[in-house]
């Protein structure tokens, strides 16, 4: 059986900036000030967005990636029934969204503690608004498979759904999941957003043939985007 919901050890999961440090909150500012300690994916990342607003760096901050999430999950799990209040932040956006800290707020939530989301920035709404595809019914899928083939039945899956989808992809991978795209989906329309938020913000929109022209040969750099239009004929493109 789980513990009380009003056990004082509470799991703070906090959204930060996807790359424009001016988009992190006050409440996600207050809060990082307060939490006893701070799991981050990066520390070194993490502790310079705490410097940017001098906000005073927590008695224990620590790691919480891929890679060690089984145990960092057990020590904040330990610092919650000690009854210390935890934050958890990713490098951009929020844990658990194609980022570590899903297993930690499941296990949190399991065990019966409080879990209190602090919001702020994340990619997936913002690729989807500057898309200008319709946004009342969406998919997000997080990153494709890598090998054609299961990236090819990835898509297939979701062929003849008439939501928008929204994927994230590596910068590498972005002109090889535009051509799957066409191949399994049609021409239908799409966007790409490259480093939404940053200096070099870009984003493309076109029926999915334009967009694998334009990025056959282009090297693109930076955090990508990727929304295709569902199962719809006004979304088709005859180009």
């Amino acid at each position: 059986m789980g513990r009380s919901l009003t056990s004082p050890g509470r799991l703070f999961v906090i959204a930060t900036p996807i790359g424009n440090l001016e988009d992190l909150t006050f409440r996600a500012k207050r809060v990082l000030g307060e939490v006893d300690a701070l799991a981050c994916e990066d520390t070194r990342h993490t502790r310079i967005l705490l410097d940017r607003y001098e906000i005073p760096r927590p008695k224990l901050l620590f790691s919480c990636q891929e890679h060690n999430e089984d145990r960092a999950a057990q020590r904040i799990l330990g610092l919650l029934e000690s009854g210390q209040n935890v934050g958890l932040c990713s490098n951009a956006g929020y844990p658990g969204i194609s980022d570590p800290g899903y297993l930690v707020i499941s296990r949190a939530a399991l065990s019966g503690f409080a879990i209190e989301v602090v919001p702020g920035a994340s990619a997936v709404p913002m690729a989807l608004l500057s898309s200008g595809l319709p946004a009342s019914s969406f998919t997000f899928k997080g990153f494709p498979p890598r090998k054609p083939g299961r990236r090819r039945a990835f898509l297939e899956a979701e062929r003849d759904l008439p939501h928008t989808l929204v994927l994230y992809e590596s910068p590498n991978r972005l002109s090889a999941l535009l051509q799957a795209a066409l191949e399994v989906l049609g021409n239908r329309q799409a966007a790409v957003c490259i480093e939404l938020t940053k200096m070099f913000e870009n984003v493309q929109r076109g029926s999915l043939s334009a967009l694998a022209r334009e990025f056959e040969d282009v090297k693109v750099k930076g955090e990508v985007a990727v929304v295709i239009a569902g199962n719809n004929p006004k979304f088709i493109s005859e180009d």
